[in-house]
């Protein structure tokens, strides 16, 4: 099933990629010459995507200027977080299943594209949305804080880790989400982590692994070693 619309998640502030993010939104970091938000247009459009939206708050207008009629822009008020940005946009998303990528995502694909990858596992009979996951032990930029995302049962049915003290896969960042995911969903801010839930416990959560380098860019040390890696 071809995917033709995609959202770039991009309002967040960044804070702890400070002071680099006081002048400079993150998704606009420049990493081996190419921004990560650029990256991940580029991928997109690369993929044939043709409907792509960016969400921007914080020093949102550089980002508008960035992407320059590549996509729609939504500005918002106030963070709506990661659930609550797509609700948002879904009138302009329509009413099919569309990508969901983290403005600051980055990774390296060895076989094919990710986004092929997602494509090819998307089954909407099976599935409210389909989550890229990376080896927790093979993340570049990994935090001794952190403890993974997910476990994969069998038949790739994805389980978030609640109380478990470590879980072997982290979300990379990006996902397939159908618009009817967010049926019933709250208003105002809430994370995308809520509704992914819901569809776990409908057995309609899934993940597919992504099988090149993933990059935790989470402070300015984790930038500064992509930076080397890429260059």
């Amino acid at each position: 099933m071809k995917i033709d619309a995609a959202m770039i998640l991009a309002a967040g502030r960044g804070e702890r990629m400070r002071p680099l993010t006081d002048t400079l939104p993150k998704p606009l970091l420049p990493v081996a010459g190419r921004s990560l938000l650029e990256r991940s247009l580029d991928r997109l459009i690369a993929h044939g995507v043709t409907n792509i939206v960016v969400n921007v708050h914080h020093l949102g207008q550089q980002i508008a200027d960035r992407v320059n009629g590549r996509a729609r822009i939504v500005y918002e008020e106030r963070l709506l977080e990661t659930g609550g940005s797509v609700k948002n946009a879904l009138p302009l998303l329509g009413a099919g299943p569309f990508f969901v990528l983290n403005g600051d995502g980055l990774w390296r694909e060895t076989s094919g594209t990710m986004l092929e990858r997602l494509e090819m596992k998307w089954t909407p009979e099976r599935m409210d949305a389909l989550l890229l996951l990376h080896p927790i032990h093979k993340v570049i930029g990994r935090e001794a804080t952190d403890r993974g995302d997910f476990f994969i049962e069998p038949g790739g049915r994805a389980r978030y880790r609640g109380i478990a003290s470590l879980a072997p896969y982290v979300f990379a960042s990006v996902s397939v989400c159908d618009a009817r995911l967010f049926r019933d969903s709250p208003e105002g801010a809430f994370s995308l982590l809520k509704l992914w839930n819901q569809a776990e416990e409908k057995g309609r959560l899934f993940g597919v692994f992504n099988d090149g380098d993933w990059f935790h860019i989470g402070t300015p040390e984790a930038l500064a070693e992509a930076e080397r890696m890429l260059a």
